[in-house]
């Protein structure tokens, strides 16, 4: 797995090697798109509409080159995560994190696509608050795609539903049986508001299921939200002003 060393930053070390693999435009998003299944090359393209079909094919070739991905034999044109590849999903649920703990507003033609939509969740899960709540499924529809998240004993799997989700692999084991269920749609500003727990939970339009298990969904996903330094400064200031 040798360096694209005319593309390198001279540096020996992890953090460099890594990024010269996965560090191009595109790259982690492709990874990102693949954690949730094996992909062809128009499911890449339909989910990652702005990239150009040249650097979409530059990539591939390249995160096959360093052993990030494969093709999958019994799929004309499917991509997969290689073991390597899939080592990087911590990376991506980080950076996920990290991306929606800070404020901002979709630019004017984001969308949201059911394979970022499950990420976005993966991210936000809370294996230790779950672990003590009912089995419960939760249906989400956000901006034109749907997924649904299976939550039983702190463990959670996210698939994409709805009429153009892609097949996905079949469960291990038997499907469980849920003790609460409950689906909402959201625009996706309101699902970001949801996650950082600045939503007001009234306003949410529930198609099925009830205000409790809504609350239970607050519960299992959260991202704590970053405060600018701005604010923070304003907020220290006021703090200080009342003391004194």
């Amino acid at each position: 797995m040798a360096a694209r060393g005319a593309r390198g930053f001279g540096q020996y070390s992890g953090a460099a090697r890594a990024l010269e693999r996965v560090g191009d435009r595109w790259a982690l998003l492709i990874v990102r798109d693949l954690l949730v299944g094996p992909r062809r090359y128009g499911d890449l393209k339909a989910g990652l509409p702005r990239i150009p079909t040249n650097i979409l094919s530059d990539r591939l070739r390249e995160l096959q080159e360093t052993g990030v991905i494969r093709r999958v034999p019994t799929v004309r044109g499917g991509y997969e995560l290689t073991e390597l590849g899939r080592g990087l999903e911590p990376v991506v649920v980080a950076l996920e994190r990290w991306g929606w703990s800070v404020p901002g507003e979709p630019a004017e033609g984001d969308l949201v696509s059911s394979d970022a939509l499950a990420m976005a969740l993966r991210a936000a899960f809370r294996s230790d608050a779950a672990a003590g709540m009912p089995s419960t499924e939760y249906v989400l529809h956000v901006g034109g795609v749907s997924v649904a998240a299976v939550v039983v004993h702190g463990t959670l799997d996210v698939v994409p539903i709805g009429p153009g989700a892609l097949p996905q692999p079949r469960r291990a084991e038997p499907e469980p049986a849920f003790e609460a269920w409950v689906e909402l749609a959201l625009a996706p500003v309101e699902f970001r508001d949801l996650l950082v727990g600045a939503l007001d939970l009234a306003s949410v339009s529930l198609l099925a299921g009830d205000a409790e298990t809504l609350v239970r969904f607050t519960r299992t996903f959260r991202i704590d939200p970053v405060v600018p330094p701005t604010d923070a400064a304003t907020a220290s200031d006021a703090a200080a002003a009342s003391v004194a």
